[in-house]
């Protein structure tokens, strides 16, 4: 069995969309881990990440977000309504499949020594890697935040961390920790008056004597009082009952529950036990609902190998994923075109004298291929950041001039990610440039496939950098992005010209 890990770091930074995607990219710049979901709050100004992969690789991905953060985010400039003590504020591993807690124990130990070791920035274990039975829960660790954790480090010994220096730098101090699953979800009520949140937090909350396995605290975000929780046994305490109490609780005050939200991700089995609750549905099967029925009767026949989960997201309706994240997944099929008939020409004896350039390029490829497909995800990010920059408030002139200013910066970003990917699938063609007139010659169709959907890439980039540069009040900077963009277009139009010759040349084409 394929051993599964997951990595659900919290960062605190969401108000700059170009840093979350920098962490991102280290994300995505380690082979084998795959990003699943990104959630940031700008009141909170926190973001979430969530990746998978097996336990080496989600180790050096972790290792990789860690450091970048700690060299993007200083907190001693940072405000949020969440609580957090570090730029990287908490980092678990949660095992999924063929990996025991226990194991994620001793890749939080690894992690975090390495953190301590190599970044200078002091780590606590916390939950079931815990070293302190008073360290286990998150919130006695995070006691007074950033702030008071400056001041008693290096002075009260109960504040010592596991690993790293005695003394807090600007990136702050790292929680690292093994668990299992939680819901981190919240409730909106429709009152401004965030103390009724917190008592309302403090009666649900387990240790405060309310629900097991719920842990909860009252914010004012967005004008709104929420009631933000983790849940983290929801088979034991299901998510309908949570809301069902908050629901009783807040009308006691008068309010009500207006909305609810999900940071992250959540087990299906949560959501059918929801739906199971509120509607009755005592004789409910699971294998009641199409989609289950449906994978079980076509467990194994389907030959798809793009992941349907994308492609039904992109028909979805939505804005996001849209063009530049099509884009990028086009870029990175055609580096793996490049990257498969490098390794056809490798072991062949009549290519043996282009072995060690095959050999070389097919490593070439693999990175591109890495890079464009962090893409897909930086791409849908961006737009996501260009959308909440646009949700700010505007009600006084200072809210106004922040919110445009945050409008302009996202929409920098938000062209400068197709750009990159055009940068990259320009890149890729010198490598199906090579392939074409040196590799495996019985794979020049996949070498000309791989052209043209490096071309399509690059053309379908570009229409997202002229949309977005033209929304942008510095025009001179809009100008020289589409002049980049269209040398780029011209270059790549060239080479692909040169790839279809020495195809047809080669494979003596008709």
């Amino acid at each position: 069995m394929t051993k599964i890990v997951e990595c659900v770091p919290n960062f605190s930074e969401a108000r700059r969309p170009e840093v979350v995607a920098q962490i991102r990219s280290a994300i995505g710049a380690i082979a084998g881990v795959t990003l699943l979901d990104q959630h940031s709050d700008l009141d909170h100004n926190r973001t979430v990440l969530t990746f998978v992969g097996e336990p080496a690789a989600v180790e050096d991905a972790a290792f990789n977000a860690i450091k970048t953060a700690a060299q993007l985010i200083d907190l001693d400039h940072h405000t949020g309504q969440h609580p957090r003590i570090g730029a990287t504020d908490v980092c678990p591993f949660v095992p999924v499949s063929g990996v025991t807690l226990e194991e994620c124990v001793a890749m939080a130990k690894r992690v975090g020594r390495r953190v301590g070791d190599e970044l200078g920035i002091p780590v606590y274990l916390y939950e079931a890697a815990a070293t302190r039975p008073e360290r286990t829960n998150l919130e006695n660790i995070r006691r007074g935040q950033y702030e008071a954790l400056k001041a008693e480090m290096g002075v009260n010994p109960e504040r010592d961390p596991d690993f790293g220096p005695k003394q807090l730098g600007p990136a702050g101090a790292t929680v690292i920790g093994a668990r299992a699953f939680l819901i981190a979800f919240n409730a909106y009520l429709n009152t401004s008056d965030v103390k009724i949140a917190e008592h309302i937090a403090r009666a649900i909350r387990h240790s405060s004597g309310g629900l097991r396995f719920v842990k909860s605290i009252g914010l004012l975000v967005d004008g709104q009082a929420q009631v933000s929780m983790n849940l983290t046994n929801f088979r034991k305490t299901p998510i309908a009952r949570v809301v069902e109490t908050i629901r009783r609780e807040a009308a006691h005050y008068g309010c009500a529950i207006t909305k609810t939200e999900l940071v992250g991700l959540i087990p299906m089995d949560a959501l059918i036990d929801a739906a199971q609750w509120y509607l009755q549905l005592d004789m409910f099967q699971r294998d009641q609902i199409l989609e289950i029925k449906m994978r079980q009767a076509l467990s194994g026949d389907s030959k798809s190998i793009v992941p349907a989960a994308f492609l039904e997201a992109t028909a979805a309706g939505t804005a996001a994923p849209g063009g530049g994240a099509v884009a990028a997944l086009a870029g990175a099929l055609s580096a793996a075109l490049a990257g498969m008939v490098a390794r056809l020409t490798i072991g062949k004896k009549k290519y043996a004298a282009v072995e060690a350039q095959m050999t070389d390029l097919a490593a070439q490829a693999d990175e591109l291929r890495g890079k464009l497909t962090a893409a897909i995800d930086e791409d849908s990010a961006a737009f996501t950041a260009v959308m909440e920059a646009f949700r700010l408030p505007k009600d006084t002139p200072q809210e106004q001039a922040a919110r445009a200013a945050q409008i302009q910066i996202a929409t920098r970003h938000a062209t400068d990610t197709p750009l990159h990917t055009a940068h990259l699938c320009l890149q890729t063609l010198d490598l199906l440039h090579v392939v074409a007139a040196s590799g495996n010659v019985n794979a020049a169709s996949d070498t000309a496939s791989g052209a043209f959907m490096a071309r399509a890439a690059i053309d379908a980039a570009g229409m997202n950098i002229r949309i977005n540069a033209a929304s942008l009040e510095d025009q001179a900077l809009a100008q020289q992005y589409v002049t980049e963009w269209k040398s780029i277009q011209l270059q790549a139009a060239a080479r692909v010209e040169q790839i279809m010759a020495q195809v047809e040349q080669r494979a003596a084409l008709g």
